[in-house]
């Protein structure tokens, strides 16, 4: 089975980078809506993390992963 996560890099406060996944995103990645839903995280503060709030974008990027049950019965 292939897994795909959507990984969001944020900084924050601390200058510490701050990453937020999402399971499954719907293909195509649309960039320009993910510009946009990071913005909107950061200015509504939706997020925080030890170092404090998150006040800027570092990147995206989606992670591909194969995973191969194993059967122990």
């Amino acid at each position: 089975m292939l897994a795909k996560t959507l990984d969001l890099l944020f900084e924050n406060v601390k200058g510490d980078t701050v990453r937020i996944s999402l399971d499954d995103p719907i293909d195509p990645i649309n960039p320009v809506s993910v510009n946009a839903a990071m913005d909107t995280i950061i200015q509504a503060g939706a997020f925080t993390s030890s170092g404090g709030d998150l006040v800027k974008k570092k990147g995206a990027r989606v992670i591909e992963r194969n995973i191969n049950d194993i059967s122990l019965g």
